[in-house]
């Protein structure tokens, strides 16, 4: 199980680096070609649109096939889209390329949630020794994935810098090609194969504890992508900061972020039951985490310095912190809430609404920072974080939970 578990989580390091160095390719790439913020926005949309059906279908799909298979086909499309920005002709009017850039960036989106939810599944598939393990696992899987998608988006910075867009493109599509060989070569082809849904009814009918945790990460990666997407790399580089500091700062940022993440189980009281100290502790980082970005706006609104982007990025890394700890927190509850049949399922239909949250975010990034400013991306973010704050006070603590995962 353990060696599972590590295969999973190197094949995910691998995908999620290419993953963090392509966003920033794509969105530095056509920066520099003129395009506007919210036009910059809408590139990213169909990618965030296309993970919702994505997750759903990977969380059906990994518990009918197995997981093996669903890492296999997230990967052969995230090739397939790497090659097809690549083809991308800079000869063509701005509408065919934008348009050739969301259908490409929508099969990267599909291919990246197949993907992640297939991960994340493993993860619940291959931990046997109670909740107290499954903490561990899942912190430390989703913190060093996020490591590495903060060096992507350095990597991507550099890239783009050093061989260009296409070459880049073709680079990570090779990079691809080895792990997907050795994801088929390496793991047994019925992990986490279970018991899948006979109806759309049955696939939608979570529970109460999985219904409310979907609702409040969708406003909580809502509330981060309002200004980690667009507004703030756009923010900075008028500023006068060059590709490769904005890359560089949003590298740092998730580097930290992810290993604040891997340590989360250790800033958090740990109950017997899993939920009846986990679920206060959302709660408790969730108002910590509101708190940032309303000082954070008031502050860039009214202070008279002379640069603000340092504020900015100080005020952001501190936002870093609660934000790592809440979404670890998470990342353990959707698996403790999940049912042990259906657990992919379940993981799908929780990372279908991050991806519904993202997309959110992405939308409102585009339209706020071209309407208000930076400021107004960081309103944003203040208002949708109160309402995860909010939702996190119905979610249960004290859902029954089997004697094998109750275990610490």
């Amino acid at each position: 199980m353990v060696r599972n578990y590590l295969i999973v989580t190197a094949s995910y390091w691998g995908f999620t680096l290419v993953d963090g160095a392509l966003r920033m390719l794509v969105l530095f790439h056509f920066f520099r070609l003129g395009y506007t913020p919210f036009t910059l926005a809408f590139l990213f949309l169909l990618y965030e649109a296309a993970g919702i059906a994505a997750n759903l279908a990977g969380g059906y799909f990994a518990s009918r096939f197995g997981i093996p298979r669903m890492l296999a086909v997230g990967q052969m499309l995230q090739i397939a889209g790497l090659l097809m920005l690549s083809a991308l002709d800079p000869g063509w009017g701005a509408a065919a390329s934008v348009a050739w850039v969301v259908i490409a960036q929508g099969i990267a989106g599909v291919a990246k949630d197949l993907t992640k939810t297939a991960s994340k599944s493993a993860i619940k598939a291959t931990s046997v020794e109670g909740s107290g393990q499954l903490f561990r696992w899942v912190a430390w899987f989703t913190g060093s994935k996020n490591a590495m998608k903060g060096i992507g988006f350095f990597v991507g910075g550099l890239l783009l810098d050093l061989v260009g867009f296409t070459h880049s493109l073709w680079m990570m599509a090779a990079l691809l090609g080895v792990i997907f060989v050795a994801g088929l070569l390496l793991l047994p082809a019925q992990l986490g194969k279970a018991k899948s849904s006979k109806t759309i009814r049955e696939l939608f009918g979570k529970s109460r504890g999985v219904n409310l945790l979907a609702a409040a990460r969708i406003f909580m990666f809502g509330a981060r992508d309002v200004w980690f997407v667009v507004g703030l790399p756009v923010f900075l580089y008028a500023s006068g900061w060059r590709f490769l500091e904005v890359g560089g700062f949003l590298a740092a940022w998730t580097i930290a972020y992810g290993g604040v993440q891997a340590i989360a189980p250790a800033l958090v009281s740990r109950s017997p039951d899993g939920l009846s100290r986990e679920v206060p502790a959302a709660r408790l980082w969730a108002a910590v985490l509101a708190m940032v970005p309303i000082a954070l706006a008031v502050i860039m609104q009214i202070a008279n310095v002379g640069r603000p982007d340092l504020i900015l990025v100080t005020g952001l890394a501190l936002f870093g912190l609660p934000f790592a700890v809440n979404s670890s927190l998470h990342s353990y509850l959707i698996l403790a809430y999940a049912g042990s049949e259906k657990a992919a399922e379940d993981v799908g239909f929780y990372y279908a609404a991050n991806a519904a949250g993202r997309l959110l975010g992405i939308a409102l990034s585009g339209v706020l920072y071209q309407v208000a400013g930076i400021t107004g991306c960081l309103v944003g973010s203040a208002i949708m974080l109160l309402l995860c704050w909010l939702i996190s006070f119905l979610l249960p603590s004290n859902q029954g939970l089997s004697p094998a995962h109750v275990r610490s």
